[in-house]
């Protein structure tokens, strides 16, 4: 190869290129496109500059790139700016579209993406056509929904397939998600895959029934993946229910679901219970289609269209004298590859690895000697060109630092010959390495190529020499996968607990046994089950020793360990600690490195001090949850609601939120029974056992089973924690009632008041009208903070229970566009009226307050403002 020393220049361009990009992504707000035109033409100007070898000049060239890519992803941005219009939300619009993915299944209906080609807006002569955003998300929800949660009760959705046109009425909205601190950004995702509203099919009693006019066509491969996962899980049903009938407490991982998810890239259907074992063992990343499962793919249909391009020789086919086979097999495995991807949803992690593997063939088959660390280097410019947003996801840094890590270290087995360097292309390289992983394995095709030309690969092996160098080619194999897997999992702990606040200490050995068995054994055979499921049937039985030992080592002691989520800084002080621990440095420097850990490993989220308190008002929708804080104890007041069968704002919100700050509660009180306070409970007592739970709840109610410690709460209980006073107002022990009146459950709602002494709030719960009279009849002392009874519903918030409070600042915790309208405008009317402050979960997202600090709000939509954030009118 021809050396390119000139092209090493390029390292301080493309990572300026790469800073550009992360400094646009600061951005709260967008500019105007003239401004980011004037920049574009700017840089330009600087990269044409005809001095750029001298020093200054080439600085310059490093800063016209970072201005030129700042205004390449401010364009892109621009681009997907356009959302619906404010005056559409919550309108019954007439949509006319096609499915434009393969729909996800739920309990209650179908969730799939539609592009829309018409949308129309009223009835009869004031019928007219209005613009609405090309690509939307609707959920489709019939009678199986939870009635008490406020789900409707239409008829079960038809079925629904890509490449269908239908006729729907439907109720859209802006892209908006609930906010919180190092929470998943759900807006930053919608933006990322281009859609810019999402809304609900309107098919109840008095709306027309939506009309399937037909297929289109027009999204074979989606429909291909439909066809085949429904084919799949239709057939590989009996597998499952004998995996859960073999095992006694029903406990064994749905095998189904996960030969479902490798074949079509279906995340959904792998099981929640499942994703906690495969990530308690450091294998997620093995159990659907990955970076790791692209570059396998493109990896092994390179060496067999290579293997077959040489024997096409052979039968007398000249084109393979003219290009060399292993030229053919790496283009052959980049095409075969993107298929694969396109096949498996063209999911932006999917499109990240092709992306990266065509950039490393291409450099690889220009015929000269592109270094590792320039080749990373552009992938990555590459990869944040074609998707900057890629930048915020944690998959991109743990591919770009494992394979830096893995070029950095770069060791061969003592003795190895050059026959173990030209079948370097077998190594497997764990996920997220893997999806740069065919910078080894292109370097070990050309090597295998140099060698090929001579007719072997040195020599013959016979008899006890054959033996001996076999011997050590499989030992040095065994040792370079115990070593790049250690080496990788070692590296990137840290940026696991930055990113995950987990680190798995079984995933080592997890893998060791995982990579090799899901990439050649079961990966294969669930691909050929498209072609018939028998195999996927195979691919099935294949995975349940493995995921029976992946969950014998997940009830391991300390399989996993959990901590609160370091700062930034101190995730890279731990990075470079291992980083020299796995360099081939002096131990003296590796033992001088371990202070940098320190920070990273017991750093604990401040706390209130002594005689003060916090309150996170979390942003979680139509529902309350709220945490308080003191010096040492934690109580969660309510938990949220259930958004469906399968999702609730414990998993999506709470145990998240608990665990990166590694928070153990001593108390969870429901303030009563509805599921918009209880949703998340059952996942916060899972996560937390040792939680007391106090609540309005009946006697019978199946969260009492989850706890060891339940009891009923009343007006008079007290306590004190670290100087800070919390005593129960209502309800009381034992309300009179008529018999034939029942108790509603907002009227028993548990009020909490806590106090400093100097400051105080007041968590209200649902309480209404009749329960305010009863609480300032028996005396309200003011607080600083009222949580709005009921979400500021008109039967709450009367102008007695205001004027006995006298708050100077009201909490609402709402949904967005909620069915309820809630907060109601009178209510907000009223508190005006008597100049109390009033901020809602919307337009704030998570709030913090804090007992030392009472005129400081911090609202995470603010703190943490970008430009892909709806701004809620």
């Amino acid at each position: 190869m021809m050396s390119l020393r000139w092209a090493q220049g390029l390292a301080p361009a493309l990572l300026a290129w790469c800073a550009g990009v992360a400094l646009q992504l600061q951005q709260s707000q967008l500019w105007s496109a003239p401004v980011y035109g004037a920049m574009g033409v700017l840089a330009l100007a600087g990269l044409c500059w005809p001095a750029w070898r001298r020093m200054r000049a080439f600085i310059g060239v490093c800063l016209a790139c970072a201005l030129l890519s700042f205004a390449c992803t401010a364009w892109h941005a621009l681009w997907k700016l356009p959302s619906i219009a404010p005056e559409l939300e919550g309108q019954d619009l007439e949509l006319v579209g096609v499915v434009q993915a393969m729909p996800h299944k739920q309990d209650m209906g179908w969730r799939f993406r539609f592009r829309v080609e018409s949308a129309w807006r009223g009835q009869g002569a004031a019928r007219h056509q209005v613009p609405v955003p090309e690509q939307i998300y609707l959920g489709w929800y019939g009678q199986d929904g939870v009635t008490d949660s406020g789900w409707n009760l239409s008829p079960l959705p038809e079925p629904v397939q890509a490449g269908e046109r239908w006729r729907l009425r439907a109720r859209l909205k802006a892209p908006h998600g609930n906010l919180n601190p190092r929470g998943f950004d759900y807006e930053l995702w919608l933006w990322e895959q281009g859609i810019r509203a999402t809304g609900v099919v309107r098919a109840g009693p008095g709306q027309p029934a939506p009309e399937r006019l037909g297929q289109t066509g027009s999204h074979p491969v989606e429909w291909w993946r439909q066809s085949v996962r429904d084919r799949l899980q239709t057939r590989l049903g009996a597998v499952a229910d004998a995996g859960v009938a073999a095992d006694g407490a029903g406990r064994a991982p749905n095998v189904a679901g996960i030969v479902v998810a490798l074949v079509t890239g279906d995340q959904a259907a792998i099981d929640r219970s499942d994703w906690d074992v495969f990530r308690a063992t450091g294998v997620a990343h093995l159990m659907s289609i990955s970076g790791l499962h692209v570059t396998m793919f493109a990896w092994l249909a390179a060496m067999t269209v290579g293997w077959c391009w040489r024997r096409s020789a052979l039968w007398g086919f000249r084109g393979a004298l003219r290009w060399p086979a292993p030229q053919v097999g790496a283009l052959a495995g980049l095409a075969l590859a993107a298929l694969y991807a396109l096949f498996s949803g063209w999911g932006v992690p999917a499109q990240r690895t092709v992306w990266m593997l065509g950039v490393v063939v291409l450099l690889r088959l220009s015929a000269r000697q592109w270094s590792a660390t320039l080749v990373c280097l552009l992938a990555a410019a590459v990869v944040l060109t074609l998707d900057p947003w890629a930048l915020l996801q944690p998959g991109f840094w743990l591919s770009f630092v494992a394979v830096a890590v893995l070029v950095w270290t770069d060791q061969r087995w003592p003795g190895a010959s050059m026959q173990d360097a030209a079948q370097e292309a077998t190594q497997v390289h764990p996920d997220p390495s893997t999806k740069s992983g065919l910078v080894h394995r292109l370097r070990a095709l050309c090597l295998a190529r140099f060698h090929a030309k001579g007719g072997a690969l040195q020599g013959e092996w016979r008899g006890q020499e054959w033996w001996g160098q076999s011997w050590r080619h499989v030992a040095g194999r065994i040792w370079g996968l115990w070593r790049e897997q250690s080496v990788v999992t070692l590296a990137l702990a840290p940026l696991c607990l930055l990113f995950f606040g987990q680190v798995s200490v079984v995933g080592l050995l997890a893998n060791l046994v995982a990579i090799p068995w899901v990439s050649f054994v079961v990966t294969p055979l669930a691909m050929l089950g498209v072609v018939w499921s028998g195999w996927a049937v195979l691919a099935a039985w294949a995975l349940k020793p493995l995921t029976a030992l992946l969950v014998w080592m997940a009830s391991w002691p300390l399989a996993s360990v959990s901590l609160a989520l370091p700062p930034w800084g101190f995730a890279v002080l731990a990075l470079l600690a291992a980083l020299l621990w796995v360099s081939r440095w002096p131990w003296s420097w590796k033992l001088a490195s371990l202070p940098l850990l320190w920070p990273a490993l017991f750093w604990t989220a401040p706390r209130p001090p002594l005689g003060t308190f916090e309150l996170l008002i979390t942003d979680v929708g139509q529902g309350n949850a709220v945490l308080v804080r003191t010096a040492r104890h934690s109580l969660l007041y309510d938990a949220g609601p259930r958004y469906s069968p399968e999702s609730d704002a414990g998993h999506r919100v709470l145990v998240p939120l608990l665990a990166q700050t590694a928070e153990r509660l001593d108390v969870l009180m429901l303030s009563h029974r509805d599921t918009d306070h209880t949703g998340g409970a059952p996942a916060v007592l899972a996560m937390q056992p040792q939680v007391a739970l106090w609540s309005s709840l009946e006697a019978g109610h199946p969260l009492h089973a989850m706890t060891a410690s339940s009891q009923p709460c009343h007006r008079g209980q007290a306590w004190v924690w670290d100087g800070v006073r919390f005593e129960v107002l209502h309800p009381t022990a034992a309300p009179q009632l008529p018999p034939d009146k029942p108790i509603k459950p907002n009227a028993l709602s548990c009020v909490l008041r806590i106090s400093d002494g100097l400051r105080s709030v007041l968590l209200a719960g649902d309480i209404e009208a009749p329960q305010e009279q009863a609480l300032v009849a028996a005396g309200l002392a003011p607080v600083d903070l009222l949580l709005v009874p009921h979400h500021g519903s008109k039967t709450s918030s009367t102008p007695e229970f205001l004027q006995a409070l006298s708050p100077q600042l009201a909490l609402v915790q709402a949904g967005y566009r909620n069915r309820f309208g809630h907060p109601a405008p009178a209510v907000l009317a009223r508190y005006e009226g008597l100049r109390i402050r009033v901020v809602d979960s919307v337009h704030c997202g998570a709030a913090t307050w804090r007992s030392d600090a009472p005129k400081q709000l911090v609202c995470e939509r603010e703190r943490s403002r970008r430009y892909w954030h709806h701004a809620a009118p």
